[in-house]
């Protein structure tokens, strides 16, 4: 039984590796004016999580592979094969995270917009769209995301990517308690006056 458990999870691991190269070709794709990220590489994100910087602004792109399963949605409910997976949900933690770090390292918030890509030959059928998240076919996904119009410069551009590329960007910051970070008094009051 190891054996078979040990032979599912390489063919798994194999199946995964192959959906991540072939959604960071199809980013890749995308054009000159756009940068693309690795977050699992980047953040330790999940495999299949990709940052993309270009003109029509900044998304957090999740691809999710459903082979020649139907996916149906209905608002934030997605159901593939009677299974209701969290990939909206996981999509807009995916740009959460990706929204924090850069504001955090930027000093300005910058806005993240999670996009869900499923990628297989299943029928993809709507009921109503989930508010804030871009859903796309694999195959689509350049169409949509160039659909969005000019909105960022490109040394804008660079410049997000290039914080994003950086390593420091998705480290969080030693937690330094509240009592180390105010003083009640400055540091020319400690001369003579009382404290509080």
């Amino acid at each position: 039984m190891d054996w078979i458990r040990g032979r599912l999870a390489e063919r798994e691991s194999r199946r995964v590796e192959a959906a991540h190269y072939r959604a960071a070709q199809r980013l890749a794709s995308l054009g000159d004016n756009w940068r693309v990220l690795d977050l699992q590489a980047a953040a330790g994100s999940d495999p299949l999580s990709f940052l993309a910087v270009g003109p029509g602004g900044i998304f957090a792109v999740v691809v999710r592979d459903h082979g020649r399963s139907r996916v149906s949605f209905a608002g934030d409910v997605v159901q593939v094969d009677g299974r209701r997976p969290k990939y909206v949900q996981q999509a807009r933690a995916v740009a959460k995270v990706a929204a924090t770090a850069l504001s955090r390292i930027a000093g300005v918030i910058i806005p993240v917009m999670p996009v869900l890509a499923f990628a297989g030959t299943g029928r993809i059928s709507v009921y109503g769209l989930p508010k804030g998240v871009i859903i796309s076919s694999y195959q689509e996904l350049g169409r949509v995301l160039n659909a969005r119009g000019h909105r960022l410069a490109g040394e804008t551009v660079d410049k997000v990517y290039a914080l994003a590329a950086d390593p420091h960007t998705w480290i969080n910051p030693p937690y330094v308690p509240l009592a180390e970070r105010y003083r009640w008094y400055s540091d020319s009051d400690e001369g003579g006056g009382k404290r509080p």
